[in-house]
């Protein structure tokens, strides 16, 4: 079986699981405890903390909450900071985002929504014409999770400080967290990761927050993580979480350029006659989004999964919704005849070239087979 579901989730990484399996079985207290062994472990978090943190933020300016996963990081910073006025977001928002803004709306808090272009990048014009002196929060993903397109979330954030600086900024990074090189600026607020889109557990993740921010807990109880997510910390996916995280980013230039390789030779691969390209150029090569156009995505997907390749539609997330057309591609402007046909294929540093030569080979049979039944 192929796997290029990767955008979805990866496959933990085993070094990484084996190194932390010590927090599994002999380190398992609580880190809250203050007995020694108690007392030792939470140092470690500490040092896990600034480990993960370091990669791309200056740990004099941000700090790391840790939470369950990037959609809980992304509904603490939009119900902490959206608590007035106006949010702005973006219509190709995960529904982590979508989702925790509906839910503002509900209570009173107006949503504003700009636009995408044709990459599933965020218009960065209209987005700034939609932040006024009433604005409390902005927040637009990094990498789009379904076409991979690129927002510079550092310029976008610079650019709504010089206009009001009082807004604050955040963004969903978990498409880019262990795979694109950047360093966030001091005009950042608050960042998402999530740790099973890079060979983490799932039931792990983090926000990054600024540290003179002041953020308003999400979950309460025990007062754990400063008082900003109680519950017994997950040590032992926090750690898997920090050496997987450590391995993505000694190998991070180049496993970006093996990717980027895949990318290109799938979008050469592909029968130029069934599929075309829906991820721009310069999006991250982890992504690569195609439409068969007239046909339905998600019998493809049935078909190639039957022949040994596991690809997606889109969100995993928004398939749980039940709703046949991504808000995604129809707000990249295309019509539903397209939007309906979509697959996601998605790499990680597991994927090897041969995986790709032969699901390539798969994929367009399938969709010849598919596209003659339907003559």
């Amino acid at each position: 079986m192929i796997y290029l579901d990767n955008a979805a989730t990866t496959k933990p990484d085993s070094a990484a699981v084996e190194r932390a399996m010590v927090y599994l079985n002999e380190k398992f207290y609580n880190p809250s405890a203050v007995y020694h062994s108690g007392h030792a472990l939470s140092l470690e978090l500490k040092e896990a903390r600034r480990n993960i943190l370091s990669n791309i933020a200056d740990v004099n300016t941000f700090e790391l909450v840790f939470t369950s996963c990037g959609s809980e990081a992304d509904n603490q910073a939009v119900f902490s900071c959206g608590r007035r006025g106006n949010v702005v977001t973006s219509e190709g928002e995960h529904s982590a985002i979508l989702s925790a803004v509906a839910e503002l709306k509900n209570r009173g808090i107006e949503v504003r929504f700009a636009p995408l272009c044709s990459d599933g990048s965020v218009n960065v014009e209209a987005l700034l014409s939609l932040v006024d002196e009433k604005t409390s929060l902005v927040t637009v993903m990094h990498v789009n999770n379904e076409t991979g397109a690129i927002n510079d979330i550092n310029a976008i954030a610079k650019r709504i400080k010089a206009k009001y600086p009082r807004v604050l900024f955040h963004s969903d990074g978990v498409q880019a967290f262990g795979k694109l090189r950047y360093r966030l600026s001091k005009d950042v607020d608050l960042y998402s990761i999530s740790a099973h889109k890079i060979g983490g557990l799932k039931g792990t993740g983090a926000l990054i927050k600024r540290k003179s921010l002041v953020l308003h807990p999400y979950i309460y109880g025990g007062g754990q993580e400063s008082g900003l997510r109680s519950g017994t910390e997950n040590v032992f996916g926090i750690k898997t979480l920090e050496y997987a995280a450590a391995a993505k980013y000694q190998k991070l230039s180049e496993t970006y350029e093996r990717m980027a390789q895949y990318n290109r030779t799938v979008r050469q691969g592909l029968n130029g006659e069934i599929f075309s390209c829906i991820s721009g150029e310069n999006a991250s090569p982890y992504i690569l989004s195609v439409a068969a156009k007239g046909m339905r995505g998600e019998t493809l997907l049935h078909m190639l999964d039957d022949a040994g390749v596991m690809v997606g539609t889109g969100s995993a997330c928004s398939s749980n919704e039940k709703k046949r057309y991504s808000h995604v591609i129809l707000a990249c402007g295309y019509d539903k005849t397209v939007a309906d046909g979509i697959l996601r294929i998605s790499f990680s540093a597991d994927t090897t070239e041969e995986e790709v030569n032969r699901a390539i080979a798969v994929i367009n049979r399938v969709g010849s087979e598919l596209k003659e039944k339907m003559a």
